[in-house]
């Protein structure tokens, strides 16, 4: 075994050809096995209920029906469409494996869909926009997202398969198939009509001249008053307010009539009193309006909405020992009576980073009807129900945006396609023929949010043949008579947005990264290709975190936030962002049930602090509240772990005044005193300030530990700096510069700096950050630091450990360096979650598809301390494994010595 092993390693010329000659004919044997030539179809006649498995393609997006197929001897999905009469091509990105476009011979000649012009198949295509892989198991009467490829899925008698183009999220939580697998299972008669395609012509909303007739309306500039009234509408009012924002941005007006809804918020929102209970409806309009607008909905008109909403929920219905007025189900906003408000509240407590108590967000499940949609009327369970489109494409919307009920949004959606006519109109109730207005645009807002954007398109085209001469709308088709009612959904519909995106305040940029990323400023990393390498699924399970690389599904809370870090950093991957930060928010757990608050201790005698700081600085820099973040008070909590005074053994939570509980390191300290910074803290950070300036050295460094190690470290100093700065101050900035100039002394002759690890990756990129601090002073050893941590990129994006040491990409390193390499101190960070949809939080043992970033290069062999890979594809078509096996046998035989090193190497930033 021995010499096997030193031929191996030596790179023996006969050993190496002959395990190259075997790798290529195994390529060869799988590139022909991957490119499968169709077949023709059996006919869904040569099927039943206990023989063959039926696939079913939905054209309907691009103007056909579905087409059905089946093969009495199934083997796996991609064989199905192949055997059944469908043509596939894959991307050049990923190969055959990837469906990129699907074909059917009898539908326009075999044209396959989506055609160049609207997709080239190069790379990986958006999630909103591709075909996504359904199937259902024998008896069952609703749709699953596939957790495998097309080619790892085994088919069995009775399965069915359907694929849909339109959008999903990472989990593939929206987008289902309009039909049932019912429609389409053997044995089932006729073509499944999911609500054909709308065939009306397509037309633009003229936002303008509708802001122009809203404003019109207005009396004195601020308000509507109804005709034959001499007191404010106060909800036409606020409806009007959105309209503007959604047509006009920012404006004069809108600013008054936001004055004016600020000025009158009691009578709004308190029409009983103050000592009264609001109406719910009311305060929720009045906040969506502070979030839309930029203000404070907790101090809005001088009133906390946010507490309003959640202080007024009720704990029972009439039923219960004490009922309350206004409440007439458990989860219920009190005085909320229909649906609209209950939606809206909700809604309103999501857009301000508020998680809504779990009931109220249930309650609107429990409005939905049997056929998918939903009651206008906060109805008891049981009782009638009978859905209208207006209503349920606004509960639809709500319930998309705070995720976790994927069946109720899929079944709405459904409902909505069944009940779209041919021009694309919305009647506004059961039985009704005539086209709404309201009806039309708030479905539209919905289809368009779910991804469905054709049914959306066709709907505001309809919305532009019913807008009147003078700019507004009616109530109906037909309609000759204007109405602010109808007309301020219509403008939003026609704006292409909705309640839950509506928004008049720009984001600052998440970052300056370079105009163009594959080249960054100064000769930097490929931080396109850093990107790709954190969030590929081998490193980020199931697109939520990363392992501890020890444990099987055991998170590394620390590491995953540091490449949420990353991601905000450069703002490349903005999905990727929400995917972590939704996950860690909303209490997502790892394979052995963990959360981040296990991670953080918050709540429990052993809160550490710097856990705590860097959760909480995560929440700051997404624009999340971190006084409501994973279900608790981040803020609140570091007040309360910040030490009184050193403890005394065997207790060795505070090592002084001023330290944080159970934060061993400078890093740690520092990280906590910018989150209570960045949330306005400054008085409760006071004494944490004093405690980390009290540990710089004479030299102007700062040690690694906590109590001080005596060693003077560079990334201690750096982040420190980077503390500092934020907090601002004559001696504060003093400290800066003297240990600016120390690192900058250190930098070593490649460019490099000394760390833990030796010529350091994370020294590096720590050092670019703090000496960013004075980019002017420091530029030439900053452009000199870039070259160096590009010099230590591997092909597949990663970045080594250090130089000199093992190469191979390394996880922990490669979250400082992408993220560092941009020169954004932690104390500014910004990322911008605008445009990303909820992440599902997956359940421990679930799986999610792998979306690679758009321009991201092919992965290469991952890091020998990347961790390990769990989780799938986009659209569930990932490549055979079976069948790709043996290529990885041998790569493994190839590689495996340098893995076994790299496990041996201790990882000096694990404690971070």
């Amino acid at each position: 075994m021995g010499k096997r092993r030193s031929g191996l390693t030596a790179g023996g010329p006969p050993r190496v050809a002959a395990l190259l000659s075997a790798l290529f004919l195994l390529l060869a044997a799988c590139v022909t096995y991957l490119t499968t030539t169709p077949a023709a179809a059996d006919g869904t006649d040569a099927c039943t209920a206990t023989k063959g498995a039926v696939v079913a393609v939905d054209f309907g997006p691009f103007g056909g029906r579905v087409e059905r197929g089946c093969d009495t001897s199934p083997t796996t999905g991609y064989n199905l469409l192949h055997d059944t009469g469908f043509t596939t091509a894959g991307t050049v990105h990923d190969g055959p494996a990837f469906i990129c476009r699907i074909g059917f011979a009898s539908f326009n000649s075999g044209t396959q869909y989506p055609t160049p012009d609207k997709e080239s198949c190069v790379l990986t295509p958006q999630a909103t926009a591709y075909w996504s892989y359904w199937i259902a198991a024998p008896g069952q009467h609703d749709w699953t997202y596939s957790p495998q490829g097309a080619m790892d899925r085994k088919l069995k008698n009775g399965d069915i398969d359907a694929w849909v183009y339109g959008g999903t999220d990472v989990g593939g939580s929206t987008g289902q198939p309009a039909f049932t697998p019912d429609d389409v299972r053997a044995g089932s008669t006729g073509t499944p009509d999911p609500g054909s395609t709308p065939t009306g012509a397509p037309g633009k909303v003229d936002t303008g001249a509708a802001a122009a007739w809203l404003r019109s309306s207005l009396t004195d500039g601020e308000r509507i008053v109804d005709d034959g009234a001499t007191t404010p509408d106060y909800p036409l009012t606020a409806d009007t307010a959105y309209a503007l924002a959604a047509a006009d941005g920012k404006s004069a007006t809108l600013d008054k009539v936001t004055g004016f809804l600020a000025a009158h918020a009691a009578d709004f929102a308190y029409p009983n009193g103050t000592d009264q209970a609001p109406d719910a409806t009311a305060v929720a309009r009045l906040a969506l309006l502070a979030e839309t607008t930029g203000r404070d909905p907790r101090t809005f008109g001088g009133h906390d909405l946010l507490a309003a909403l959640t202080g007024n929920v009720c704990a029972a219905g009439p039923e219960g020992d004490h009922p309350l007025s206004g409440c007439t189900a458990k989860g219920d906003f009190r005085a909320s009576s229909y649906a609209e408000g209950q939606a809206l509240a909700v809604l309103a407590l999501l857009r301000a980073g508020v998680t809504p108590p779990a009931a109220t967000v249930d309650r609107l499940t429990q409005l939905q009807c049997k056929g998918g949609g939903v009651t206008s009327i906060l109805i008891r369970p049981g009782e009638y129900c009978d859905g209208d489109p207006a209503t349920t494409g606004l509960v639809a919307l709500v319930l998309h945006r705070a995720g976790g009920h994927e069946a109720a949004v899929s079944s709405a959606r459904t409902y909505l396609a069944k009940s779209q006519r041919a021009d694309g109109a919305f009647p506004g109730s059961t039985g009704s023929d005539t086209g709404s207005v309201t009806a039309t645009a708030y479905a539209a807002q919905a289809l368009r949010a779910l991804g469905d954007t054709v049914r959306a398109d066709a709907a505001v085209g309809w919305l532009s043949r019913q807008q009147l001469k003078g700019g507004g709308f009616g109530f109906d088709e037909g309609a000759t008579d204007p109405a602010v009612y109808a007309t301020s959904p219509a403008v939003l519909a026609g704006a292409a947005t909705s309640l839950v995106t509506l928004t008049t305040t720009t984001p600052p940029p998440p970052t300056t990264p370079p105009a163009d990323p594959t080249v960054p400023a100064s000769g930097g990393p490929d931080l396109k290709k850093g990107v790709a390498y954190l969030t590929k699924a081998a490193n980020l399970k199931g697109g939520r975190y990363y392992g501890d690389g020890f444990t099987t599904g055991r998170a590394d809370f620390g590491l995953t936030i540091d490449g949420a870090y990353a991601l905000a950093a450069t703002g490349l991957d903005n999905a990727g962002l929400r995917g972590i930060v939704d996950f860690l928010d909303h209490g997502g757990k790892d394979g052995t049930g963990r959360t981040v608050n296990d991670w953080t201790g918050v709540g429990t005698a052993y809160a550490a602090g710097g856990s705590l700081g860097k959760t909480a600085l995560l929440a700051e820099a997404v624009g999340r509240d971190p006084r409501h973040f994973a279900g608790h008070d981040l803020v609140a909590a570091l007040a309360k772990s910040v030490c009184a005074g050193p403890s005394t053994a065997p207790d060795r939570s505070c090592a002084a005044k001023g330290a944080y509980t159970y934060a061993p390191s400078v890093f740690a300290q520092a990280l906590a005193v910018m989150a209570q910074l960045r949330a306005g803290e400054k008085a409760a950070a006071a004494r944490p300030v004093a405690y980390l300036e009290s540990l710089q050295q004479p030299s102007g460094a700062w040690p690694s530990l906590i109590p001080s190690s005596g060693d003077l470290d560079v990334d201690s100093t750096a982040i420190a700096a980077m503390a500092l700065k934020l907090a601002g101050g004559t001696a504060a900035d003093r400290a800066v510069d003297r240990a600016l100039a120390w690192i900058a002394s250190k930098q070593l002759a490649d460019g490099g700096f000394p760390g833990a690890a030796g010529d350091s990756v994370n020294s590096a990129a720590l050092a670019v950050q703090g000496l960013s601090l004075n980019a002017g002073t420091y530029a030439a050893k900053i452009t000199k630091a870039r070259h160096f941590l590009a010099a230590q990129q591997n092909a597949d994006g990663g970045f080594n450990v250090a130089k000199g040491g093992q190469r191979g990409s390394d996880l922990r390193a490669s979250t400082q360096a992408v993220g560092g390499a941009t020169g954004i101190s932690f104390g500014t960070l910004r990322g911008s979650l605008t445009g990303t949809t909820p992440q599902p939080t997956p359940s421990p043992s679930g799986s999610a598809p792998e979306i690679v970033t758009t321009g991201s290069s092919s992965a290469g062999a991952g890091g020998a301390t990347a961790s390990g890979g769990e989780g799938g594809v986009l659209a569930s078509t990932g490549a055979q494994v079976g069948a790709l096996a043996a290529i990885a046998a041998l790569l493994v035989l190839a590689g495996w010595r340098t893995v076994a090193v790299a496990r041996r190497r201790t990882d000096p930033g694990r404690q971070r």
